[in-house]
């Protein structure tokens, strides 16, 4: 089994900083791509970053230049350290990995989920 466990979220004002962590454990074999995701009420969850086991990193527009992604390959966690935030980052932010098993079957796995408030 894996799984993927996300911490970090909070309500915080605009303009201040955030740092999500999301931990993967369990039968892992290697990880490829990691990354965050976000889904605000009514609306369709989103991809904001993304981060290969290489280091190569991908952004949604609207977070380029605020969000930096990154990995501790040593401990199988994925960051994303969330500055300036605005209202509009308000969502509940999910953490993904593809994940190969011991029988090197891809999957890709989620976190819970975890809520990120920007309001004053």
């Amino acid at each position: 089994q894996v799984q993927l466990v996300e911490s970090g979220g909070g309500l915080v004002q605009p303009g201040g900083s955030l740092r999500l962590s999301c931990a993967a454990s369990g039968s892992i074999f290697s990880i490829n791509v990691m990354g965050w995701y976000r889904q605000a009420p009514g609306k369709q969850r989103e991809l904001v970053a993304t981060i290969t086991s290489g280091g190569s990193t991908n952004y949604a527009d609207s977070v380029k230049g605020r969000f930096t992604i990154s990995r501790d390959n040593a401990k199988n966690t994925v960051y994303l350290q969330m500055n300036s935030l605005k209202p509009e980052d308000t969502a509940v932010y999910y953490c993904n990995a593809r994940i190969f098993s011991r029988n090197l079957v891809p999957y890709d796995y989620w976190g819970q989920g975890t809520q990120v408030t920007v309001s004053s």
